[in-house]
């Protein structure tokens, strides 16, 4: 049992050389959905909090972010969330790509999905209210229906 131990232990410290790049992608404020569509500060505050670290290219890094496996974890959370939504490069959308992920966005906030409770586990500032989630994906569902409606 002690050699187990030592030997989970040397893997442990071992995979510590093996960091994450924390690099965040360089953005253009021209490009973000917050500028573009003229989100409203309250509203613009609640994206920030909840769901920036994970959909857009302003990360920022947990002090756990240096730990492996976990980090490894993490930078899998953040390169899948930026694959399926980026606020920093919404206006490379196309019109109807973008309708389409406000749909979703109000979806996985009225339900719940959104921010994910794993997430909410470390960031206790990002757990959406009753009140702050009906915001919310009522927001959504306007840029939504302003996208479809006047696509440029």
């Amino acid at each position: 049992m002690k050699k187990v131990l030592i030997i989970l232990l040397m893997v442990f410290i071992i995979i510590q050389f093996f960091p994450i790049d924390k690099t965040n992608p360089t953005t253009n404020q021209g490009m973000d959905f917050l500028k573009i569509k003229n989100t409203p500060e309250p509203i613009a505050n609640t994206i920030r909090n909840s769901c920036y670290d994970c959909h857009s290219n302003e990360t920022k890094y947990p002090f756990y972010s240096n730990i492996q496996p976990v980090a490894w974890l993490l930078k899998n959370h953040i390169d899948e969330g930026r694959k399926e939504l980026n606020f920093s490069t919404f206006a490379t959308y196309e019109p109807k790509r973008q309708a389409h992920k406000m749909e979703e966005a109000a979806e996985y906030v009225e339900q719940s999905k959104m921010p994910l409770e794993s997430y909410l586990l470390g960031h206790s500032n990002a757990k959406l209210t009753d009140r702050q989630r009906k915001e919310l994906a009522e927001y959504f569902r306007k840029i939504e229906k302003e996208t479809e409606t006047n696509p440029l």
